[in-house]
């Protein structure tokens, strides 16, 4: 269920956060994420040495309102639906604020939101037999998630986000769908792999999508300003998705969306 035999796929994602301990140890305790380093001004949190998450501490950071362009959610995918059963026992032995579950067809997911608003989806995938429709194309859906059927599947408790553990993608706020088509579809080579009112999906290699983008909340969002909440993703990609990128910006391996999001190109080892 990795999205490592994709040409492109989602690295590290970094995030402004006013109170730096709180959020960084909220990633450790709800998630199971292990802090990989750690200085007064950022905390890098990963699974099985794979950093996923880089908090960049600021106290005076602006706090971005949730109707700017910016980050919805970045989505963990863990490896075995055993292991998000076992989450589900540690969840609600937590009494962590659960705000949705849904079952998309292609996945099992569940929202929360961290303690300053980043939204954040812990899922797994599907076997990829089931997320085509008769004409082979992807196809998701928004249906009630069988909360007691995925909590049944549990091996044993949650010990923690396990080794093989990856952001599988990262949902975006943005100002309007076109635009962020020709840049994440055209400029960075993502396929888009299907729409929902409002939005658009991105993937690579098959994979139902690495990114997703929308205007639910932000219809006409403009460019954001510094703030907190999404400042990066990092993009894995193998040689020849690397070559072609930069090609197409100018040997830029620092790309920037419309609306402000950096986008960072990292080739992965051969």
């Amino acid at each position: 269920m990795s999205t490592a035999s994709a040409p492109m796929e989602i690295g590290l994602v970094r995030l402004i956060v006013r109170d730096l301990p709180r959020v960084a140890d909220f990633y450790a305790t709800a998630l199971g994420l292990e802090k990989l380093s750690a200085d007064a001004s950022q905390v890098t949190l990963g699974a099985g040495n794979r950093a996923l998450v880089a908090l960049l501490g600021d106290k005076a950071a602006r706090v971005s309102s949730p109707r700017e362009a910016g980050l919805l959610h970045t989505a963990f995918l863990l490896p075995k639906r055993s292991d998000l059963g076992a989450w589900v026992h540690h969840a609600s032995e937590s009494r962590l604020p659960v705000q949705g579950a849904s079952d998309h067809k292609v996945s099992e997911a569940i929202y929360l939101a961290d303690p300053e608003g980043n939204g954040i989806e812990i899922y797994i995938d599907r076997p990829r037999i089931a997320w085509t429709d008769a004409t082979g194309a992807i196809a998701m859906t928004t249906d009630a998630l069988d909360v007691p059927d995925l909590a049944a599947s549990a091996r044993g408790p949650w010990k923690g986000a396990p080794d093989g553990t990856v952001v599988g993608h990262v949902h975006l706020q943005v100002g309007n769908v076109p635009e962020a088509e020709a840049f994440y579809a055209r400029q960075l080579g993502f396929a888009i792999t299907a729409h929902y009112p409002g939005a658009a999906f991105y993937g690579s290699g098959g994979y139902h999508h690495h990114f997703a983008t929308n205007t639910w909340n932000s219809r006409g969002a403009g460019r954001r300003q510094p703030g907190t909440g999404l400042a990066g993703v990092e993009v894995l990609t193998d040689a020849a998705s690397f070559a072609a990128i930069i090609a197409r910006s100018d040997g830029k391996t620092a790309l920037t969306d419309p609306w402000g999001t950096e986008i960072t190109l990292t080739e992965k080892a051969a």
